[in-house]
């Protein structure tokens, strides 16, 4: 499927989620708080932990390698469906609803959630059976487009990645930020602006410290 088309005059920025992860639901807020003070559209990709983590699950403790394999993959699978037989434009809004009900609401990745999340964003509710296709019809679109979110970055990465033109016209992305709670206004224009200040030096590659605090919904 083709992709969204910026408006004119507005920065493209690429953003790479995967519907279960709470750090990347954080971010993709922030961005969207960006959208309102900064000239930027964001357009939506589809990446997977469940992709991410495949060939590594030994090394994984027990309950993430069960969370992996079980529900990791359902909203993903529902999402790209979704992408593949009604267009990119539909991304954007059924994330926002599942996201919603995932972790502001704390209802978890439950089919009655994503079935809700389909209903709010006007799509037809058949789409919740592609949560459970093992054999999964839309496989090969849903690792292409992970792989092109990942082979900006490299592999020692999460979700969600996000990519933006950079001063001399090549693309530069970056895994993150992660950050809690989403910062609003112009808090969220500084950090952005940040952002693109150390993702544009050439030879940057990480600022880091140790999470001191889990996801925090309070102010979405």
């Amino acid at each position: 499927m083709s992709e969204t088309t910026p408006a004119p005059g507005r920065t493209p920025v690429d953003f790479w989620f995967d519907p279960l992860c709470p750090w990347a639901w954080m971010t993709s807020r922030w961005v969207l708080e960006v959208e309102k003070v900064r000239d930027i559209e964001v357009r939506w990709h589809i990446m997977s932990l469940a992709v991410l983590n495949e060939d590594k699950l030994d090394e994984l403790p027990e309950e993430y390698r069960e969370m992996l394999a079980t529900t990791a993959w359902q909203p993903v699978r529902v999402v790209t469906a979704a992408w593949q037989k009604h267009g990119a434009e539909v991304l954007g809004p059924l994330y926002t609803a599942l996201g919603t009900r995932f972790h502001n609401r704390g209802e978890g990745a439950t089919r009655e959630a994503i079935a809700a999340a389909l209903d709010e964003a006007g799509l037809p509710a058949d789409l919740i059976d592609y949560a459970d296709q093992e054999d999964f019809e839309f496989d090969a679109q849903l690792r292409a487009s992970h792989k092109a979110g990942i082979d900006k970055v490299g592999q020692e990465v999460g979700t969600p990645v996000i990519a933006v033109p950079g001063p001399d016209g090549e693309e530069i992305a970056f895994f993150g930020p992660v950050v809690t709670p989403a910062p609003k206004g112009e808090e969220a224009a500084r950090l952005w602006d940040g952002t693109l200040a150390v993702a544009s030096v050439p030879g940057f590659y990480e600022i880091k410290r140790t999470r001191t605090k889990g996801p925090d919904f309070s102010n979405l």
